[in-house]
């Protein structure tokens, strides 16, 4: 209710017409339309589009954000339906940051998010405000966790404005660590999704993608994409920093590619483009100062290079800046080195790259830390001792191993596409092999039937009767292909009469409920019409007739609800399988569960505990299905534990145990609960079709034996173990590897 009176707001503000005017809005422009906004509402509005649109890693924004939140918490009291709640949790955790208390800031923010999610209100901006607090606390694990965790919320919440943000910090993270492929993958990922809502982003994660193939070394396609975000640069009128990001990757990328020309245009560009924005204008004439300064030294004038960059050093020094920030590199101390190598100064070189590459430790931007240790190993190696070229070497390898090491996950995936090739290429060998000992026996058979006539006759003999012995078995062969299909299509009709058969059964009653209660109605009508006398029998045939009405509609509800099940049940086992981390599709499963409960009575009081392998592999299963296998029996368990709370058992504590395990060549996966259990006679017909203890409209004894031939398709078993008044415990085991 409260986000429909915000967008009232805007509205009537003239400015948030649709949501991709709302985010492709100019900051600048709301900002003086602030103070024509003289009504509380409409105040409100430009308030809330403003603080959506405001980048709170910088700290004169942040600044700038605290007396609007000041402002929109006042007006908020005003009016009704205004939820306070996030916008105040903002407010605390902007203080905090202003203040250097990293750590409080962080939690203030979450808890924002936390409640702007509730609200179903996106802050993609809030989001990647995140990515460079974490960087200042040094934190990059737990930023990686929380942002994987919060891409599955979103993406189950079809939230993809959020879901955008999520995909570029995550992108940041795998850059940091030299993981080029998953990297560029989520920077294109946020491109497609800023695209429909959010051009300027939508160019910058282009830029960034271009720069990461540029570090992976393809560089084709990193011109590709920073060309196209310097072409759209214009069209979606980006922010001055924006462009000169974009204008300084391309010079960049051209001077790698030895085009020093166009990195010179291009870093003129650049440099005229620096000092336009309002708030980053001295760290852009920094960068910029450092890009020209490469191409001076590209073109071999170190003595033009030089003023440019003590000018670049001293804004450095004044701004403090890190040798990386968000949006690019900062690579002063090595143009310092490469300018001391023109000048023969080994020693100074050394000492820049050495700063540079204790800048990316301090800073833990391990990405950049092997082409500084390479350089400091070319350069002991041609100017100074082998003993510190052995010793950066050491440093190197290892650095190799941990950043290998964190791209693990990725290699796997390499791995299996080139164990296939590999059973390809051993086929390929074998038939080779195969046909060159084929080609020797005839060459022998040929120098034979040289020999002697009477060999020839009898060869000739032999291939006649082989002739004749392959056309009798070819046609048994077809025989037997025609007697397999008519058997085949034999089974599949039999199976089909069975289903035919069971949904029959089972549509009858639903089916014979209906008709009755609509006889009965008709034969209420008929009273009615022929009474006509007083009003309270006319009322009484009404009452009956509405319940005769809810009596046909519940069961035909559990019609449809059977054709589902059965067709489900025919339908299973039909997909690809997929090495699957069944830990994600066991909490994805489990938490869809549980919004299932979240409107029953019961659902605060169940607790749910989780105890998954974290060395658990991933297993080849088809993921839909087998979630479906879990969804009915965590299903199952809710509804087993609240049939006991109804039963008002004193002292009961409902709760609910799901656990993984690797076994030797499995996996497990066990689904516990504290209900009041299965007696025997039940279990031992629990997995069949149509099967069920619970009440009429409720199953269709589907579910379970539905599970059943899942898992069993997949190679594994389900098994349950239950006493009564003591719980019931469900086992799924499956192969690691595809049967």
């Amino acid at each position: 209710m409260k986000w429909i009176i915000l967008g009232l707001l805007g509205l009537l503000s003239g400015r948030l017409v649709a949501q991709p005017r709302y985010w492709a809005a100019d900051h600048d422009s709301l900002q003086r339309e602030l103070p024509r906004q003289t009504a509380p509402s409409a105040r409100i509005g430009t308030l809330v589009h403003l603080l959506d649109l405001t980048e709170l890693s910088s700290a004169v924004n942040r600044q700038q954000a605290l007396p609007r939140l000041d402002e929109l918490l006042r007006l908020g009291a005003q009016v009704s339906g205004f939820e306070a709640g996030p916008y105040r949790q903002l407010r605390t955790g902007v203080q905090q940051w202003q203040r250097g208390n990293l750590e409080a800031a962080l939690t203030a923010l979450r808890q924002a998010i936390e409640l702007f999610d509730k609200a179903a209100h996106p802050v993609p901006l809030l989001l990647i405000d995140l990515a460079p607090l974490h960087n200042q606390l040094h934190d990059s694990r737990r930023r990686l966790a929380y942002f994987r965790r919060k891409l599955v919320q979103y993406q189950l919440a079809d939230n993809e404005k959020n879901q955008a943000a999520c995909y570029l910090v995550l992108a940041g993270s795998y850059r940091q660590v030299g993981n080029h492929n998953l990297a560029i993958s989520h920077y294109l990922h946020a491109a497609d999704l800023f695209k429909p809502f959010y051009p300027r982003y939508y160019v910058t994660e282009l830029v960034a993608a271009g720069e990461s193939y540029a570090d992976w070394g393809n560089t084709q396609k990193a011109l590709q994409y920073l060309q196209q975000a310097v072409g759209l640069a214009q069209k979606v009128r980006i922010t001055p920093l924006q462009q000169f990001f974009s204008e300084q990757a391309v010079a960049k990328l051209h001077l790698k590619l030895g085009n020093v020309a166009a990195a010179d245009r291009y870093a003129q560009l650049a440099r005229r483009t620096a000092p336009t924005d309002p708030v980053a204008g001295p760290m852009c004439v920094a960068y910029a100062l450092v890009l020209q300064s490469q191409v001076l030294l590209a073109r071999r004038q170190p003595a033009a290079a030089l003023p440019l960059l003590r000018r670049a050093q001293r804004l450095a020094d004044s701004l403090a800046l890190r040798i990386s920030d968000r949006p690019g590199e900062f690579a002063l101390d090595d143009t310092w080195a490469r300018y001391y190598l023109t000048q023969q100064n080994y020693a100074l070189a050394r000492q820049a790259w050495e700063r540079a590459y204790r800048k990316t430790i301090t800073g833990n931007y391990p990405a950049a830390r092997p082409r500084y240790l390479r350089r400091l190993i070319e350069l002991e190696q041609a100017h100074g001792s082998p003993a510190a070229a052995r010793a950066y070497t050491q440093r190197y390898f290892a650095l190799a191993d941990t950043l290998q090491a964190t791209q693990g996950s990725n290699l796997v995936a390499q791995y299996e596409s080139e164990r296939v090739e590999q059973a390809q290429n051993e086929q390929i060998t074998r038939l080779q092999q195969e046909k060159t000992l084929q080609t020797l026996r005839l060459q022998q058979r040929n120098r034979l039937l040289t020999v002697a006539s009477v060999a020839l006759a009898l060869i000739t003999a032999l291939m006649l009767v082989v002739y004749r012995q392959l056309r009798i078995n070819k046609r048994t062969l077809t025989e037997l292909r025609q007697t397999q299909n008519r058997l085949v299509q034999s089974e599949k009709w039999a199976f089909v009469g069975e289903v035919s058969a069971g949904i029959a059964h089972e549509l009858q009653n639903p089916l014979n409920f209906m008709k009755r209660f609509a006889e009965v109605s008709t034969s209420l009508v008929d009273n009615m019409d022929k009474a006509g006398g007083p009003g309270g029998l006319e009322q009484e045939i009404l009452v009956g007739l509405r319940q005769n009405l809810q009596e046909i509609s519940q069961h035909g509800i559990r019609a449809s609800a059977i054709i589902r099940d059965m067709l489900e049940h025919a339908r299973s086992g039909t997909g690809q399988r997929v090495a699957t981390d069944l830990n994600e599709l066991v909490m994805e499963y489990l938490q869809l569960a549980r919004q299932s409960q979240e409107f029953s009575q019961h659902a605060g009081l169940i607790g749910v505990e989780t105890d998954l392998a974290p060395d658990l592999p991933a297993v080849p299963v088809v993921a839909p299905d087998m979630g479906r296998v879990l969804l009915n029996l965590f299903t199952n368990a809710f509804y087993a534990v609240s049939q006991r709370l109804e039963a008002g058992e004193a002292g009961y504590a409902p709760g609910i145990r799901v656990d993984t395990r690797l076994l030797p060549a499995s996996v497990q996966i066990r689904v516990s609960d504290n209900g009041p259990g299965i007696p025997e006679a039940v279990r031992q017909r629990i997995f069949t079709a149509f099967f069920t203890t619970k009440p009429v409209g409720e199953g269709t004894g589907l579910g379970l034996s539905l599970s059943h031939d899942i898992v069993t398709s997949h190679g594994g078993t389900i098994h349950v173990d239950s006493a009564e008044g003591e719980g019931a415990e469900f086992t799924i085991t499956l192969p690691t590897v595809l049967a």
